[in-house]
């Protein structure tokens, strides 16, 4: 590690903690009716609620909430669906990219829609520029938007006392894309375009080669096409709302997609600060701020630790290097290290902190290829998904499914051990509750480990594990495919063939069960929070924003990722890693 790698770092998290607050304030002003800027949204707000016949004070259960946002999604990924099996009848499509084949087209659809945005196709290859646009960034804007505000929702059911309902889902879903997803998307959309991220209508272009090359079939090329698209107007709301699907196939490590160190700064701030914002949205509107500075804590403690965990790993590089002759040492005028599949003008300090903060979230851009990072290196955005993407985590989905149901849990385990009834902010935690949480934390790992044991029994989950020698790390492609599923991440090991009919099929269904299967308990967990009385604090009352809890709090994240997904992690990077310092 150098000080310039530690210096990236640490302006990184200053100028996160900097924006924590304005944002979250701004944010909680939005959902509560009191946004600054409703002179120039307000319009365009009642103009739809007209339009589809929504009035702003009908309240929801949290069944009918549940039930509005499954209805949106399913709606969403229908049209989604047609609009890449129709896209060779359509315009926008200069290069006459043909339909996406079905398996593909489900995959997808279900993908975007569920915010996961795994891409099992090259985006350059296969999807037209309308597809891109009508189908693609607008899943981008409401799936985030769809978690937000069922984040919200949850935030009500915590504050609200002897109450049925949870708010409207259509208001709440229409605020979050008018007031805080677009304006925040043309933003970083307009900064990216300054820094040379293209966008444009304009059809491929060809360059001439300086040298002619030879290409497998022993052909020679003279050019290379160089794919254009309307590419920046996707990649502001691709980060904001961490989605994290790429316009290109090497996503942002694509020149394109992000093309300086500064491009890359806004890329790695944009995916984190609307879900470090919304701890403190969280800890305003329940009337606490400590609350929501508390569990901004907990994240940001993780993420430095496994920040400074991944740069350590990849700057050491590897006995094999070594033996090669390579200086792995860094010095100023020698990077040092693995710089194996990572961008020269990011480094491997950026590289790191951008592979943490996309499986902290559920981003899953990648600047640096994942597969090539040295096996502990790699297994830290392994553990960040299989923490349930607890550190930060997506917009929304981060709290409402992520650290506020471990906070639960936490104050549930300190209950236990006292032998009195838990309370998290005034409300009893009772059977049905934890019943609730207990189903969030589980329904993660089942997916995703019955998924990766179907993979590696099954011909076709078999078929296309390309990387064998040695075998733990085909085992780790497979493993981080599932855990990118099943948490709705979205990155991947690049060495796993994915766009095959099984792992479409199966990882589509892994991606559907990680989003609704966790969107609907943590809705049934506010509608039951909602309905208590408030409780006052007493002598027994565990304080939730106190050094105590922040520390109980990461050791119960920690401890039920570590005894769920070790003894996988045993046999993918731990046993890959003993193979390389013993090799």
């Amino acid at each position: 590690m150098t000080i310039n790698g530690i210096l990236q770092i640490l302006i990184y998290l200053v100028a996160l903690l900097l924006l924590v607050r304005p944002l979250g304030s701004y944010m909680a002003n939005v959902y509560e009716g009191k946004s600054v800027v409703n002179r120039i949204f307000a319009p365009v707000e009642r103009l739809l609620y007209r339009l589809f016949g929504i009035r702003e004070d009908d309240e929801m259960s949290w069944q009918i909430y549940a039930l509005s946002a499954l209805l949106f999604s399913v709606v969403g990924l229908l049209f989604l669906y047609a609009l890449q099996r129709l896209q060779h009848l359509l315009v926008l499509n200069p290069q006459g990219f043909a339909a996406v084949s079905a398996d593909s087209s489900f995959n997808t659809a279900v993908s975007f829609v569920t915010n996961t945005n795994w891409q099992g196709y090259a985006g350059e290859a296969t999807m037209s520029y309308l597809t891109q646009m009508l189908g693609l960034t607008v899943q981008n804007f409401v799936s985030a938007a769809t978690g937000m505000a069922v984040l919200i929702a949850f935030i009500r059911g915590i504050t609200r006392h002897s109450a049925g309902t949870l708010g409207n889902f259509w208001v709440d879903l229409t605020r979050s894309v008018l007031y805080i997803l677009l304006p925040l998307a043309v933003v970083v959309a307009l900064v990216l375009v300054s820094q040379g991220t293209v966008q444009t209508f304009s059809p491929y272009q060809s360059a001439q080669l300086i040298a002619p090359l030879t290409d497998g079939d022993g052909n020679t090329v003279t050019e290379q096409v160089l794919a254009l698209g309307p590419a920046a107007s996707q990649l502001g709301i691709k980060h904001i709302g961490t989605n994290g699907g790429g316009f290109f196939n090497a996503n942002s490590a694509h020149p394109f997609e992000s093309p300086t160190p500064l491009s890359d700064f806004v890329m790695l701030l944009s995916q984190t600060v609307v879900a470090a914002g919304l701890t403190y949205t969280f800890g305003k509107m329940v009337k606490d701020a400590r609350q929501g500075w508390a569990i901004l804590a907990a994240m940001l403690l993780l993420q430095v630790v496994f920040i400074f965990a991944a740069y350590a790993a990849e700057a050491g590089g590897t006995p094999q290097l070594q033996r090669l002759g390579a200086d792995t040492v860094s010095t100023d005028v020698n990077v040092g290290g693995n710089m194996e599949g990572k961008e020269v003008r990011f480094g491997i300090a950026r590289s790191a902190m951008f592979a943490v903060a996309t499986s902290g979230t559920s981003t899953g851009a990648v600047n640096a290829m994942h597969d090539s990072f040295t096996p502990l290196g790699g297994a830290v955005p392994l553990f960040m998904m299989q923490m349930s993407e607890t550190v930060l985590g997506g917009v929304g989905s981060g709290l409402y499914s992520g650290m506020l149901i471990y906070a639960v849990l936490a104050v549930f385990i300190a209950g236990l051990m006292v032998g009195r009834t838990p309370e998290y902010l005034g409300k009893k935690i009772e059977a049905f509750d934890i019943k609730m949480v207990s189903l969030i934390i589980l329904v993660m790992p089942i997916v995703v480990l019955i998924g990766i044991a179907i993979a590696v029994v099954s011909a076709g989950g078999l078929a296309t594990i390309y990387n064998t020698d040695p075998a733990a790390h085909g085992f780790s492609e497979v493993m981080y495919a599932f855990t990118s599923a099943g948490n709705n991440n979205g990155s991947a090991f690049a060495g796993l063939g994915a766009n095959t009919p099984f792992y479409n099929s199966a990882l589509g269904f892994a991606m559907l069960f990680g989003r609704f299967w966790l969107m609907i308990p943590a809705l049934a967990l506010a509608g039951s929070l909602a309905r208590k009385k408030q409780v006052p604090n007493g002598l027994g009352t565990l304080p939730t924003h106190t050094p105590l809890f922040i520390a109980l709090l990461i050791g119960v994240v920690i401890i039920v990722g570590a005894l769920t997904f070790l003894p996988a992690l045993a046999l993918g990077p731990i046993v890959e890693h003993l193979i390389m310092i013993g090799g």
